[in-house]
């Protein structure tokens, strides 16, 4: 919802109804991750999507009817052979779409959820999707320090079961993921093939996530454009004011003039696991002091740009200022996957590539030359491992 937030909460500010059908499982060579939503109000307008065009029609009618019965419902959409006309996904996969109606002050949690999305807030809501019928549809809205509505009119009933969605929620927010949640009605994980659990689908929104360049060169203003596309909030650095402007830097959220250790000093507080660290200057003078803090971070990638020669010799002055084999095996350098790049433009491509792949799983080779899954991160969610989703930024 966070891509339609600020509509939301025109709708809901004016007092109008309306349904949201969030994309809360996905399998196969689905077109949108978990999180992608539609909404229609009760006068027919309709923003968002959660298929691309494959669904929505049908999708668009599970809303009206909510918006008339009040009820939410869980809908699988899937690719049909007998039935080549059938509602479904042409690529094969297949979609759970989760449709809550929304009728402004009637669900505390709601209220808040929308509230904060609008504003910014980071907030997660932890909505049932399936379990004991009375359940469904229930909302809690969980932030860093507070959280809004129940599960139950009468709390005691579901008290544990609360308490640990709360707690849960919160740690998906603080690590910014989105997914499903199973639990027993005692609070306890559970396995979703066990018998009375209840489902929640966590969607976690938070701030866009960063990327800092260092170095404003030419190649930058291309990475700071690809990184923009990507949904990234993009800051530049550079010690020398004669380059670090915002006329060569226009699409840049923030161009910084200090030197770069400096300035990634003085983040600690606003970077995490989804920060993206681009190191361009390749001089030593403004590198070394910046990878040996970078390297021991924990941030999502980091990369820096140079010539064999030049990664070589980085390589031995980051092991002579103490740094370990594990700390420098995390950079990647020279920076980028190998695309024969020669351009800012598709050094930039090259760059975003590897990044993607980094965070995805992906394998960087030939979608065409392979027959395994072409979603990485959705494989390895199936396999326990967690899958995090683009908008808990959006990246």
């Amino acid at each position: 919802m966070h891509d339609i937030a600020e509509q939301l909460q025109a709708w809901h500010a004016s007092g109008r109804s309306f349904a949201v059908a969030t994309v809360v499982g996905v399998s196969g060579s689905a077109p949108r991750d978990p999180g992608a939503a539609l909404a229609v109000d009760a006068a027919g307008e309709a923003i968002g999507s959660v298929s691309g065009g494959c669904v929505e029609g049908a999708v668009y009618e599970l809303c009206q009817a909510a918006i008339e019965s009040g009820e939410p419902v869980l809908e699988r959409f899937g690719y049909s052979d007998e039935d080549a006309f059938a509602v479904g996904l042409t690529c094969g996969g297949v979609l759970d779409v989760f449709v809550q109606p929304v009728v402004p002050g009637a669900d505390a949690a709601l209220d808040a959820g929308i509230t904060y999305l609008a504003s910014g807030t980071p907030v997660a809501l932890a909505r049932v999707i399936e379990g004991p019928g009375a359940l469904v549809g229930a909302t809690v809205a969980v932030t860093a320090d507070t959280h809004h509505g129940a599960l139950s009119p009468a709390p005691s009933t579901v008290a544990p079961l609360e308490r640990a969605v709360v707690a849960e929620a919160r740690a998906m927010l603080d690590a910014g993921r989105t997914g499903r949640l199973v639990l027993g009605l005692d609070g306890r994980p559970c396995d979703d093939r066990e018998q009375g659990t209840v489902t929640f689908f966590v969607e976690s929104y938070v701030p866009a996530p960063r990327m800092i360049v260092f170095g404003a060169i030419d190649f930058a203003a291309a990475v700071v454009r690809i990184g923009k596309f990507l949904g990234y909030h993009v800051t530049v650095c550079d010690a020398r004011p004669v380059f670090a402007t915002g006329r060569r830097f226009p699409e840049a959220d923030q161009v910084v003039v200090d030197w770069p250790h400096r300035y990634l000093d003085s983040q600690l507080d606003r970077i995490d696991g989804r920060t993206v660290l681009c190191v361009l200057t390749h001089d030593a003078k403004f590198d070394i002091p910046l990878l040996e803090r970078a390297l021991r971070l924990p941030v999502g990638y980091v990369g820096a740009m140079g010539s064999r020669r030049t990664h070589r010799d980085r390589d031995t002055r980051l092991r002579e200022v103490g740094l370990t084999d594990a700390e420098i095996g995390r950079l990647r350098s020279p920076i980028g996957l190998d695309l024969g790049a020669r351009t800012p433009e598709e050094t930039a491509v090259s760059v975003a590539a590897e990044i993607v792949a980094h965070r995805r799983g992906g394998s960087c080779l030939p979608l065409s030359g392979g027959h395994g899954p072409i979603h990485h991160d959705l494989a390895r969610s199936r396999a326990g491992q967690p899958a995090e989703d683009p908008r808990s930024h959006a990246a």
